[in-house]
C-alpha cells in the first residue's frame, strides 16, 4: 500500500507514471457540508505502480497531479468520472484532457444502463472489491490501512477494465460512440451553472412570468451566495421556500419571516436584506425580460399505445446492439418521436442512436414496420404499402 503525503515525492511518482501509455485517475472527497467538493485523496495508477495521495497532508502540494492532467498527450482514465471532473475544474479551473470514462465504455458495450465500478471488476477480471470504506469520512486523519486499500483498488484494477473495455470499442467499432459521449464530460459548462438559470431546475407551482422573474432573482442569489460561503444550496435556503418566497413576494424583513423555512434570524440579517433585493428586482424587472415557460409541445390525444410500442422497439434494439437502453433515448424522446416523427428534436434521431434505433423508430411510427413474436424472439417485420 502506497499513501503519498510529500510533495517531492508526489513529484517523482508523477514523473514515472507520466511515462505510460495512459494512468487511472479517481478521488476521494467530503461534499455533505460544503458546495464545493472537499478533495481528500487523489489516486493514480500508472502501467506499473499505483499511489493515493493525501491531498489533506500539511504542506503537500498537487502541482505534479495537475500536471499530468494537463498532459494532452496522456490519456487519463476514469469510472464515472464527472464528479472527479468537477474537482479538477474547481482547483484549476481547467478540465483534463484527453479522458476515457469505464462507465461510458461499458454502456456503449453492453453492460447495462449503469454499470458499477464493482460489477465490472468482477465480470471482466474476476476479482471481488471490499467497497466496505465507500462512505467513511475521507477527512479524518490518519487515513486507515483498509482506506488506503480500497482506494488503490479504485486505480487498480481499473487498469485492467480500461483495457478490456479499449478491445471491445476496437473490436465492435464504437469509439465514435463513446467519443460523443465524452464530449459533456469534457465541457466546462457542465460543471460550471449560470446562475440566471439555476431556477429552472426547480419544481415551481406557476408558469407566470412574473412569478418566474422573482423565483430566477432569489435563485440566483442562493447560487452566488452558497458559492461564497461554500455551503450547500439547502444550507442557505431550500427551494421549498424559494417558491413560498416567489408565491407570496414578501416586502419586509417581518413578512418574510413568515414564510416557512426563514425564520427570524435570517429574515431580519443580511442574507434577509439581499433576498428582499433580489425579490424587489424580480418585481421590478420589465414585462418583456422576463423569463417565459419552457413551452413544452402540446402532445396529441392517444400517443400511449405508440409509446408502448416505441418503448419495446427500444427493448428489442437495445439488446440487439449491446447499449444501455437509457443511453439510446430518454422516455421523453419517445413522448416527442411518438408526437412529431421526423421534426421530433431529440438525440435519438441523431447521430449512432439514430442508426442504432432512431430510424427504425421513425418507420414503426409511419407504419412502414411492425413487431410480431416469431418463436421466443420479437422480430420487425416489414409492412407492405396498401
Amino acid at each position: 500500500m502506497t499513501l503519498i503525503s510529500d510533495t517531492r515525492e508526489l513529484a517523482a511518482f508523477c514523473e514515472r507514471i507520466a511515462k505510460s501509455p495512459f494512468v487511472t485517475v479517481d478521488t476521494e472527497f467530503m461534499r455533505e457540508r460544503t458546495y464545493w467538493p472537499k478533495l481528500c485523496v487523489v489516486q493514480l495508477g500508472g502501467a506499473e505502480e499505483a499511489a493515493a495521495i493525501d491531498a489533506l497532508a500539511d504542506g503537500i502540494d498537487l502541482a505534479p497531479v495537475f500536471a499530468l492532467m494537463d498532459d494532452r498527450q496522456l490519456l487519463k482514465v476514469f469510472h464515472a468520472g464527472r464528479q472527479d471532473l468537477e474537482i479538477f475544474y474547481h482547483l484549476t479551473g481547467k478540465l483534463p484532457e484527453p479522458i476515457f470514462d469505464t462507465q461510458i465504455a461499458a454502456m456503449v458495450c453492453g453492460f447495462g444502463d449503469a454499470a458499477g465500478y464493482e460489477t465490472l471488476v468482477t465480470k471482466l477480471t474476476r476479482a471481488h472489491l471490499d467497497k466496505a470504506s465507500r462512505f467513511t469520512d475521507w477527512s479524518a486523519r490518519p487515513l486507515t490501512e483498509r482506506q488506503i486499500a480500497y482506494a488503490l483498488d479504485d486505480v487498480t484494477y481499473l487498469r485492467k477494465v480500461y483495457e478490456k473495455l479499449g478491445k471491445k470499442l476496437a473490436q465492435n467499432g464504437r469509439a465514435e460512440w463513446l467519443a460523443e459521449e465524452i464530449v459533456t464530460l469534457t465541457s466546462p459548462e457542465t460543471y460550471d451553472p449560470n446562475p440566471e438559470e439555476v431556477f429552472r431546475r426547480i419544481k415551481t407551482r406557476s408558469a407566470s412570468p412574473r412569478y418566474l422573474a422573482v423565483l430566477r432573482e432569489i435563485a440566483a442569489w442562493r447560487e452566488l451566495e452558497a458559492q461564497r460561503l461554500d455551503l450547500p444550496r439547502s444550507h442557505v435556503l431550500r427551494d421549498e421556500s424559494m417558491v413560498e418566497i416567489a408565491h407570496h413576494m414578501p416586502t419586509t424583513p417581518a413578512e418574510l419571516a413568515r414564510t416557512r423555512g426563514v425564520g427570524r434570524r435570517l429574515a431580519e440579517g443580511s442574507a434577509g436584506a439581499a433576498l428582499l433585493a433580489a425579490l424587489a428586482r424580480g418585481k421590478a424587472l420589465a414585462e418583456k425580460d422576463c423569463p417565459q415557460p419552457i413551452d413544452r409541445p402540446a402532445m396529441p390525444n392517444g400517443l400511449g399505445p405508440v409509446t408502448d410500442l416505441l418503448k419495446v422497439l427500444l427493448k428489442m434494439k437495445a439488446e440487439e446492439s449491446g447499449a444501455a437502453q437509457r443511453l439510446v433515448a430518454s422516455s421523453d424522446d419517445l413522448d416527442l418521436i411518438a408526437a412529431f416523427g421526423e421534426e421530433a428534436d431529440v438525440p435519438a434521431l441523431r447521430g449512432w442512436r439514430r442508426e442504432v434505433f432512431g430510424k427504425d423508430a421513425l418507420k414503426l411510427c409511419h407504419g412502414e414496420i411492425g413487431l410480431a413474436v416469431r418463436g421466443k424472439r420479437l422480430d420487425v417485420i416489414v409492412v407492405e404499402p396498401e
